[in-house]
């Protein structure tokens, strides 16, 4: 363990910008981060994990801490569910693959999500009808001031939509070493509510799906959907889908009487960003190495070399576009660092 001086952080990070760290500290175990954590008690650092769910704007004058944590464990296991831990530094889809080969069910929708174990309870990654709350049982977390551990049941984790504690009351003060699941061995609940997942199964003449038939229709539709970031920069859904009340939804619908919509509740309804974005004529628009994919309006990318700065300008002018279009103001979904 050492640290690495002028780091390129390309590799680093999903949208492959290649920010330099000024200190980089890769840590493979909880007493490493113990560790460096007390002996770097005067810096200033920046928690680095999967890269997945940020923007890198410029370079970082800090020591950047790298958690690569790896390992999954069986705590509990009976006939009908298990218990099971994944360190923070697993990569997310390989340990929902992990779940999946043994049978374990209850995250099969959550399947090529992008980025590592620890970030998924920071912000509650959630895919076609699920999130990570609705089967997470605790985290664990060092206390970067204290370097002592505390455990987060799932309701102090005050869970929203892509949101949690980490995000807000408590965001900057933990690293996430551990997430702890209860998922089903049998008798498996699937959500095949959307209707795409439902359209990918019929395809398949699959009637009475299994958890690998739900993760297997994920995968299809993401992969026909979404850029992989391997072959262009990208960090997923870079909005959030906006929650707007029923009587501006009505208003809109108005205007717009094929705007797509799911309802939350009587007072509330979600409207894809998505197809917002679409509307504002953003889809498959390029600015240098910069643009909006080409498949999905949500994804901004890096074909090249594109600067965080230049991919961050193109989301202003998406949201600038979308308020004035709709009267709605998109948040980032990514992290804007």
């Amino acid at each position: 363990m050492k640290i690495e001086h002028h780091k390129s952080l390309k590799k680093y990070n999903t949208f492959g910008i290649d920010a330099t760290a000024k200190e980089f500290i890769e840590i493979t175990s909880e007493s490493e981060l113990i560790n460096t954590l007390s002996s770097n008690i005067d810096k200033e650092l920046f928690i680095l994990s999967g890269g997945s769910n940020m923007l890198l704007t410029k370079d970082l004058d800090t020591l950047v801490v790298h958690i690569a944590i790896k390992g999954i464990t069986i705590l509990k296991e009976t006939d009908t569910f298990v218990q099971v831990a994944v360190n923070a530094g697993e990569n997310w889809h390989d340990f929902v693959q992990y779940c999946i080969k043994n049978n374990f069910g209850g995250i099969e929708n959550l399947s090529l999500i992008p980025g590592y174990a620890g970030s998924a309870p920071i912000q509650n990654i959630g895919a076609y009808g699920v999130e990570l709350k609705d089967t997470m049982e605790s985290c664990e977390a060092i206390d970067i001031a204290t370097a002592k551990k505390h455990v987060f049941s799932n309701k102090d984790c005050k869970f929203g939509y892509r949101n949690s504690i980490f995000k807000n009351e408590v965001k900057g003060k933990y690293i996430i070493t551990k997430v702890t699941f209860k998922l089903s061995k049998n008798n498996h609940v699937l959500n095949t509510s959307y209707g795409a997942i439902e359209n990918a199964l019929v395809d398949k003449g699959i009637t009475n799906p299994t958890i690998k038939d739900v993760s297997e229709a994920v995968i299809q539709i993401r992969k026909s959907k979404l850029p992989d970031p391997a072959e262009i920069g990208n960090s997923g859904s870079f909005f959030k889908n906006p929650v707007i009340s029923a009587a501006h939804f009505l208003e809109l619908q108005k205007t717009y009487p094929d705007i797509p919509s799911y309802k939350l509740d009587d007072q509330n309804i979600k409207v894809p960003a998505g197809w917002l974005i679409e509307q504002g004529g953003f889809k498959g628009k390029r600015w240098g190495d910069a643009g909006v994919h080409k498949k999905q309006a949500l994804v901004l990318v890096n074909y090249n070399n594109a600067t965080g700065e230049e991919i961050l300008t193109i989301a202003r002018k998406i949201q600038k576009e979308i308020n004035e279009k709709f009267a709605i103001k998109l948040e980032t979904e990514v992290n804007i660092i």
